[in-house]
This record gives structure tokens, C-alpha cells and sequence, in this order.
């Protein structure tokens, strides 16, 4: 049942992904609000190739980016930033919460830390969506070759 939920959830993220990641600054709409972005897929799949931590999307509330990695990372916690993962390609284990050890700051809203005292283990593999609060630390622990996913970062002000 869960399993079921969590693949209805990721087909739903994606299309939303989907739609977001369609089109690349239209025009403004009359009213003065923003209009809709696009960008085709081809577009979205060769910028997991590039090695910028440009988001393939900035906004100031939300920002879409294609992340690739070959290595484990670092510990992350992101004060107003909740990630929402969607996984293209891949597979790694990630823990996820918990009690962060010696956590200090990196920039402002971002901290790191030495490790993570009774987070959840989940194993990623293609297909699979996990969101991550704000304020929740994090960390891919082990990556299995590579692994691609498209994160939508949800900023609060």
C-alpha cells in the first residue's frame, strides 16, 4: 500500500517536475505575474552532464536543479530549503534525519556536520521520490556507481 502511494507521489512529482521544468522564461503574462517556464526534455537529461551547481531553474521560492552523483556527499542541513528528490537513474542509500554530530555553518541558511545519530537509511533507485524538510539533516552516505535525480528545492522566505 505504501509503495503504492509513494509510486502515485512520484509519478505525480515528476509531472509536476515535468511541468515546471517545461518552459524556459516565456514572456511575462499581462497581468505582470510571471509566466509558465519549459524546457524540453533533452534539454533537462544533458544538464545532468554539466558539473555547475547553477539550479537548471532559480526562483526565489522554488528552484529546480538535475544533480549527478559518482561519490558520497556530505552532510547537509538546509535552515529554509526542503528538498524533494526524484530519481531518474541510479541508486544510493541516503540517512535522512536524526541528530546531527558537531554540527557547524557553511554559509548562512546552510550548515554541515561530522555525522548523523539515528537518522533513517532509505535505498534510492529509480522512480523513487523522498522529500526532505527544511531543517532535516541529510546525507548520501553510499552511492552505487552513479546516481541522477532532479531535485525541486522548496524555499521558505
Amino acid at each position: 500500500m505504501v509503495r503504492t502511494i509513494m509510486g502515485a507521489v512520484g509519478l505525480c512529482v515528476a509531472a509536476v517536475a515535468a511541468l515546471v521544468v517545461v518552459q524556459r522564461l516565456a514572456p511575462a503574462a499581462e497581468n505582470g505575474k510571471p509566466g509558465p517556464t519549459y524546457m524540453d526534455s533533452q534539454r533537462v537529461l544533458d544538464n545532468f552532464d554539466k558539473k555547475n551547481a547553477n539550479p537548471l531553474i532559480p526562483g526565489d521560492a522554488y528552484n529546480v536543479q538535475t544533480n549527478k552523483r559518482t561519490a558520497n556527499g556530505n552532510i547537509e542541513i538546509h535552515e529554509k530549503e526542503t528538498d524533494i528528490f526524484y530519481i531518474m537513474d541510479g541508486s544510493a542509500t541516503i540517512i535522512v534525519g536524526g541528530t546531527p554530530v558537531e554540527p557547524r555553518q557553511t554559509r548562512p541558511g546552510q550548515m554541515t556536520a561530522k555525522d548523523i545519530q539515528d537518522g533513517q537509511s532509505y535505498n534510492l533507485k529509480k522512480g523513487d521520490v523522498l522529500v526532505i524538510p527544511a531543517g532535516t539533516p541529510h546525507w548520501f552516505k553510499q552511492v552505487n556507481g552513479s546516481i541522477n535525480y532532479l531535485t525541486v528545492k522548496s524555499i521558505k522566505p
